[in-house]
């Protein structure tokens, strides 16, 4: 499956609850199923700095492919951080830094946030080209 493909099925599996708000809900609970991140990738290295909560994304290369794991101190940006890292672990360095994450846009996630939880996101999305950029290199 492509990123692309991944991230049309990721919006497909949302999409299906009509309210922005109640998927915005769903987000957040559903990362409240996954695991923290453990202490000791809760480093400074990791943490994602322009975000205002505490947040961090733990990257590593296995099998030429690109796998992210997440925390945060908030449960909206700890789902937020999960859906993006759901999006883009199992692709490849290249596909990472190619492919924009659309869906928050497109499931209307994007417009029930404050510029502040925005800016986050970018912050979270340089941090994971970065990572891709540095194994292209």
């Amino acid at each position: 499956m492509t990123l692309a493909e991944k991230q049309q099925q990721l919006i497909e599996n949302y999409a299906i609850i009509d309210d922005p708000q109640e998927r915005l809900a769903a987000v957040v609970d559903d990362a409240r199923k996954s695991p923290p991140l453990p202490a000791t990738a809760r480093t400074e290295a990791n943490r994602v700095k322009g975000c205002i909560s505490q947040a961090w994304i733990a990257a590593e290369l296995r099998d030429d492919r690109c796998h992210f794991r997440s925390d945060a101190d908030s449960p909206l940006v700890r789902g937020l951080l999960k859906l993006i890292c759901d999006l883009y672990t199992g692709a490849s360095p290249a596909e990472v830094i190619a492919t924009e994450p659309v869906l928050f846009e497109v499931l209307g996630l994007a417009r029930n946030l404050s510029p502040t939880r925005l800016n986050g996101l970018r912050s979270v999305r340089a941090k994971m080209c970065e990572f891709a950029t540095s194994l292209l290199a």
